[in-house]
């Protein structure tokens, strides 16, 4: 443990860098809890508060640069790596982009606060052509709110997170396994969470292949594009004859025969 301490001391600007750095990247490893440890330090004068600040939004900034260029130029298959690294649902996705819908670029500085739609929000504002200047401004503001809640509550129950810290110290080697077994337990909730999301989706599918098939042949069918507006405003290709309509309404919106075969697609 004290050997741990020690990395925290000499390393602690290095490490507040790359935990933002990560999870602003998408991986499932909270930063939050590196933050109030580095505030409680600069409580006690070992380090900065204004340069963990710093630090923090730079690594935050440059993932989220990364990802803003990503989404720009390839769009909705940027969000597709972004589920599987994130392993969030797909549906927090959509959650985002109806947010993105209502609030605009709004949603970028509210987005850091919220787990899930994090991930996806910084893509989706790349997506929609918002121009560098005014994506840094909200990003900007976005992280230097983030990272100055939490590294501002461990600055401001510093003396009690030093105590939780001295007691810790005691159980040695005990509490890095604990904290690794939390950090697993952490990932592996958040694969089975998204797994079980999957599995409730499977349905009878269709290829493209199959369904041009149907179309050529003059079938009765019905296509739905399930797509959120942001998707089909942004995306030029669509499938001829689709309607579209919102999920949540769909019932009520669809008003197709009911012995008609019918078709949904989505992203």
């Amino acid at each position: 443990m004290n050997e741990l301490l020690a990395f925290l001391l000499r390393y602690g600007y290095w490490l507040t860098l790359g935990s933002v750095f990560l999870e602003q990247m998408g991986l499932p490893l909270p930063a939050v809890p590196i933050l109030v440890g580095m505030g409680a330090l600069a409580r006690s004068g070992v380090f900065s508060w204004s340069a963990i600040i710093l630090v923090a939004v730079a690594g935050g900034l440059a993932a989220d640069l990364i990802w803003y260029h990503l989404g720009w130029f390839y769009g909705h298959s940027v969000l597709r790596i972004i589920c599987r690294i994130s392993l969030e649902p797909d549906h927090c996705v959509r959650r985002t982009e109806n947010v993105f819908v209502r609030r605009g670029i709004w949603a970028l500085p509210l987005a850091k606060f919220i787990p899930g739609l994090n991930a996806a929000a910084v893509p989706l504002a790349g997506m929609i052509k918002t121009r560098l200047g005014r994506f840094l401004i909200f990003d900007t503001s976005g992280l230097l709110l983030w990272t100055g809640a939490y590294a501002g509550l461990g600055y401001v129950f510093g003396h009690e997170i030093g105590l939780l810290i001295a007691y810790s110290s005691r159980l040695g080697n005990s509490l890095l396994l604990i904290g690794a077994l939390a950090i697993m337990a952490y990932v592996g909730y958040k694969y089975v969470q998204r797994q079980r999301f999957l599995k409730a989706l499977a349905m009878d599918r269709i290829t493209p292949e199959e369904l041009k098939s149907k179309m050529d042949s003059n079938q009765k069918i019905v296509v739905v594009d399930l797509r959120n507006q942001l998707d089909v405003n942004t995306d030029r290709y669509r499938i001829p004859g689709a309607f579209h309509a919102v999920p949540e309404l769909l019932e009520r919106e669809a008003g197709f025969p009911r012995n008609q075969e019918v078709i949904l697609y989505c992203t």
